[in-house]
């Protein structure tokens, strides 16, 4: 598993209604919001778009496991 996934799985959403939450465990229609919204800038952005493709592709299940809480 990469080191940017690894990351992105355990990075915590730093603002909003989910401010703590882990992006993996941040609610699809969130994530969807920002696909057609628009990712915010930086790295933050890379890994809401990174965790968005983690459940358009049903992948959350197998990576639960590697969230650290």
């Amino acid at each position: 598993m990469s080191q940017e996934l690894l990351e992105a799985i355990n990075q915590t959403m730093p603002f909003g209604k989910y401010a703590g939450c882990p992006l993996l465990k941040l609610p699809e229609p969130y994530l969807v919001w920002f696909k057609q919204k628009g990712f915010p800038e930086g790295k933050l952005g890379k890994q809401l778009a990174l965790i968005y493709e983690v459940k358009l592709n049903g992948l959350e299940p197998m990576l639960m496991p590697m969230l650290r809480e």
